[in-house]
């Protein structure tokens, strides 16, 4: 469940910096923003090999191994001018990662609904 909560802030987060990048397409000298987060949570899993489980104490066997720290971060794209004023902002681009993101958050929330759902018919189905 970790994985997918951080995956809803990193595509919020990512919303959020493409709709910024989008309103500057026209500001002279506004370098583009983006948001890395896949790679960081592919190389935590690459590391671990799996998912760790979540522990209560510390000397509990398969405690979190450096996933916990895994975060989205925003960097600015300074490799790139797309125009002479050095504005690197391409509004087809900004809306193509938008339309991509709305998926990932769309499958993510899903995927997040199905948990939750399967932890309420446990929960109520104990109760019988």
């Amino acid at each position: 469940m970790l994985s997918l909560h951080k995956g809803l802030d990193a595509a919020a987060e990512r919303h959020r910096v493409t709709v910024h990048n989008a309103a500057n397409v026209n500001t002279p000298n506004f370098k583009r923003k983006e948001v890395s987060f896949e790679e960081d949570l592919r190389t935590a899993l690459q590391k671990t090999g799996k998912l760790p489980l979540a522990t209560t104490r510390p000397g509990h066997m398969g405690g979190r191994t450096g996933f916990h720290e895994v975060r989205h971060t925003v960097n600015t794209d300074n490799r790139t001018s797309m125009r002479t004023d050095g504005n690197n902002v391409d509004i087809d681009r900004e809306m193509a990662v938008m339309a991509a993101n709305q998926l990932n958050y769309n499958a993510l929330t899903q995927v997040m609904n199905e948990r939750y759902s399967l932890m309420r018919y446990v929960i109520h189905e104990g109760k019988r």
